[in-house]
């Protein structure tokens, strides 16, 4: 008799990283040193940035925003996944699941219109410098990070609505380390032709505007940059804008790669190395990216350090 595991007392069971025994702990301790690493990173450059007045402009609101949400889609990924390495069941409930799904994709969501955000921060900054204080107020980067969280949720809960509707009847084993679409999509015994149309004209219309709008800023930006006389002046412009771009293209090329494609050419083992780079390679690096090539984050940093041992 055909078993449907959609009910909400039902579990999945998470495959994970590896199935191999003699790999889970020191799995374990790889990821948990990575979300450490992230945890410390991204709240050290929320800290700095709150503590240095200097650092009060729409690029670093964009910048300690970016970090928080990077916290929080790590944080609701990677606990569950280092409690399932070294525990033997590695099962999630339903709605667990589900209550999984919707966060991840709305903090992450997010995390790319506050990309675009700060695309846009740049494109103001170095084409239209003498609007800069007008166009980019507080009130509108204020607006842009509540539109960018709203979109994302919204997103998130149609997206859940949509796999809640699905039925779930021979396996219930999760090729993954979370609960992601496409592989929760894999497991239903509905048909999925209509969700997948959903799915993937609803991720497009989602992910592609901010990226978009990343394209179309860049090529103005480098033209603006190009015509500036002073090669100080034109290294300091793409010094601003070269950690962004680092970051978009850790981001945007993994997701791009496990997303926008369609269903029969999932590769489990392909995607999870895809999904492992932007949901815990890039939250961790983000910090480095940020701070290393960056004078004010080094002085912010600086100036936080002095704080905490005076």
């Amino acid at each position: 008799m055909e078993k449907n595991y959609s009910s909400s007392t039902a579990d999945f069971i998470l495959l994970g990283i590896s199935s191999n025994p003699h790999l889970q702990k020191p799995l374990f301790a790889v990821f948990f040193i990575m979300y450490l690493i992230t945890l410390v990173g991204n709240g050290l450059i929320i800290l700095a940035i709150h503590s240095d007045s200097r650092l009060h402009t729409p690029m670093y609101f964009f910048l300690s925003n970016l970090s928080f949400m990077d916290i929080c889609f790590t944080t609701v990924i990677v606990p569950k996944m280092l409690v399932n390495l070294l525990s033997e069941t590695k099962s999630i409930s339903y709605v667990g699941c589900l209550v999984q799904m919707y966060f991840f994709m709305a903090f992450a969501n997010t995390d790319s219109y506050l990309l675009a955000s700060m695309a846009v921060d740049r494109l103001v900054a170095i084409c239209n410098p003498f609007h800069y204080d007008v166009v980019m107020s507080p009130q509108r980067c204020l607006l842009l990070l509540l539109g960018s969280c709203t979109i994302s949720h919204l997103h998130s809960m149609l997206r859940v609505l949509l796999m809640s509707r699905l039925s779930f009847c021979a396996s219930h084993v999760i090729k993954h380390f979370f609960c992601d679409t496409q592989p929760v999509l894999k497991l239903s015994c509905s048909d999925t032709s209509s969700s997948q149309i959903v799915v993937m004209t609803e991720t497009l219309a989602v992910i592609a505007t901010p990226f978009l709008c990343i394209l179309f800023s860049y090529p103005r930006i480098i033209v603006t940059v190009l015509k500036i006389p002073s090669v100080a002046g034109k290294w300091k412009a793409f010094s601003t804008c070269g950690s962004h771009l680092t970051v978009v293209v850790f981001f945007y090329g993994s997701v791009i790669y496990v997303y926008f494609r369609p269903l029969s050419m999932y590769s489990v083992v392909k995607d999870r190395a895809a999904t492992v780079m932007y949901t815990i390679v890039t939250p961790m690096l983000n910090p480095f990216i940020y701070s290393l090539r960056n004078k004010d984050m080094k002085r912010g940093l600086r100036k936080l350090r002095d704080r905490i041992h005076s």
